[in-house]
């Protein structure tokens, strides 16, 4: 029954789906950050029609459909300005096109047909797919290749050659999964370390330690779909740095992960916005590196935030002294940079559970003397899943309770 639900088509999973909103490879950083605080969105697909221009630029037809590369979001833009030559000149980096700055060699978004199964797209996502782009809705008309190029088509959703876009990410599987979990009984009820899916390859950085020292590891949980665990000195976990966090944030955390430490940095990117005090800090610490062009970028940011946004306070329950500055809703969409924890002994569903009331990617594993042990990611409960589909016969029950 498992397998036969496994071979159910992606199909299913795109009902209520929105469609996707595009943004041309050759378009800029500039114009993919307006994209992404105008509509919403945490991430916006990058769509190539270069071979299109080609069978033009020939004689040929221009009927061949263009390709999602690749997606762009705030977490891109964040890393991407950290770089020492894009401090130094922020308003020259941002005129990069967005092809520039897309991961290379790492194949994360996959194009996927609707009648393929359930299985393939849970191997896509296995091979490093985070998002995996199905057609979903086909239209009389069809639009011009000149208005799908058009920077004024940045707002409407991809529809090319009559057909619309969706895309599913390693979240809609899991949730899709938990909705029938019941088809993979008694599985789910076992514990996470008797499934092995605890990985011990973490990533973490010192709560006192530099930001910039774990950029390498936000990068890296950005690909992963992971988080950077925040550590004291006798390695307890205080929080984290979760690219998930930094995706409802805007392009001014780069000056923050260049000048403040891992734990001011969590204060930075909670949701409500950053503290007037540590935006203050952030701008003399730039101003003595000489990075006076950042500071610019701060103030336009938090002015043109302030001006139009409400004048709405933080939340009731902020128990610190510092004032929030007035921003617009992209800090308020993400959750706090506490981190979401879980024991080796509890079981598969609950995990999933915490993980997707949490809107996490990851759920941190810590042992009875709460310790961090290892992490618990998507990907990794996507390979159980995976796993019964190859499997002989069912394995035997267990006892999932503490040892």
């Amino acid at each position: 029954m498992a397998v036969s639900f496994l071979n159910r088509e992606v199909s299913d999973l795109c009902l209520g789906k929105p469609a996707l909103k595009l943004i041309p490879a050759e378009a800029t950083v500039s114009e993919a950050l307006t994209l992404l605080k105008k509509s919403g969105e945490t991430h916006v697909s990058v769509w190539s029609c270069d071979h299109i221009r080609k069978v033009v630029e020939e004689g040929g037809g221009g009927d061949s459909v263009c390709r999602c590369i690749g997606k762009i979001c705030m977490v891109d833009v964040i890393c991407f300005l950290c770089k020492e030559e894009n401090l130094a000149d922020p308003s020259k980096a941002l005129q990069t096109p967005v092809e520039q700055i897309l991961p290379k060699g790492n194949s994360i978004v996959r194009h996927l047909d609707p009648n393929s199964s359930l299985l393939e797209a849970i191997d896509y996502i296995l091979e490093g797919a985070q998002n995996l782009v199905i057609p979903i809705q086909n239209y009389k008309s069809t639009p011009s290749r000149k208005k799908l190029l058009s920077k004024a088509s940045f707002l409407t959703p991809t529809n090319h050659n009559g057909v619309e876009y969706c895309w599913l990410t390693q979240e809609d599987i899991v949730r899709f999964l938990l909705n029938s979990i019941g088809v993979f009984s008694p599985m789910p009820t076992f514990s996470i370390k008797s499934l092995n899916i605890i990985n011990h390859d973490m990533m973490t950085v010192s709560y006192h330690d530099p930001a910039i020292s774990s950029l390498d590891a936000i990068i890296r949980a950005y690909i992963e779909q992971s988080s950077v665990a925040v550590v004291d000195e006798d390695n307890r976990l205080i929080g984290e740095i979760s690219p998930f966090t930094l995706a409802y944030c805007d392009e001014t955390v780069a000056a923050a992960i260049t000048t403040l430490s891992a734990g001011d940095l969590m204060t930075y990117i909670d949701y409500g916005g950053p503290p007037e005090d540590l935006i203050e800090l952030v701008k003399m610490r730039l101003q003595e590196k000489k990075l006076g062009a950042m500071v610019e970028l701060i103030d336009e940011e938090f002015s043109l935030s302030s001006s139009s946004s409400s004048a709405s306070s933080c939340s009731s329950d902020d128990e610190s002294g510092s004032s929030k500055v007035t921003v617009l809703g992209r800090y308020s969409s993400a959750r706090r940079s506490e981190a979401i924890t879980c024991y080796p002994w509890s079981s598969l569903v609950a995990v999933m559970i915490q993980a997707l009331a949490h809107r996490a990617n990851s759920i941190w594993v810590m042992d009875e003397d709460h310790n961090l042990i290892g992490v618990v990611t998507f990907k990794g409960i996507l390979e159980v899943f995976r796993s019964l589909a190859n499997a002989k016969g069912k394995p035997e029950k267990e006892n999932t309770s503490k040892q």
